[in-house]
């Protein structure tokens, strides 16, 4: 029988991060839910990352978000430094659809 996670445990951000030469690659896969919201925000928070002079958020894999977890995207990038560039790249209709509900492309271009 396998073991269950703890009552409330939040889920893991289906999120890898690679930085290279100042920018950073955040590439998503799978679905971002409201149960991976505070394990995203956790990754998107980190220090180093708002040291990157350019992000890019590779989201060939991201079958689906939902408004929490975009939202948490807008929080992290609104956070950046204004010389920070951020795009976008490889989001499914769906997914555009619901970063722009969120006020996403408002802060950066989406591919």
């Amino acid at each position: 029988m396998a073991a269950d996670s703890p009552a409330g445990a939040a889920a893991a951000a289906p999120l890898s991060i690679e930085e290279a030469d100042g920018c950073a690659t955040l590439r998503f896969t799978g679905d971002l839910a409201a149960d991976t919201v505070l394990d995203l925000e956790r990754k998107l928070l980190d220090p180093c990352l708002s040291q990157a002079r350019a992000w890019v958020l590779d989201m060939i894999g991201l079958v689906r978000v939902d408004l929490t977890c975009a939202y948490a995207l807008v929080r992290a990038v609104t956070r950046l430094p204004r010389t920070t560039a951020v795009q976008v790249r490889g989001a499914r209709r769906n997914v555009q659809r619901t970063l722009r509900h969120a006020g996403f492309d408002a802060l950066t271009s989406i591919e």
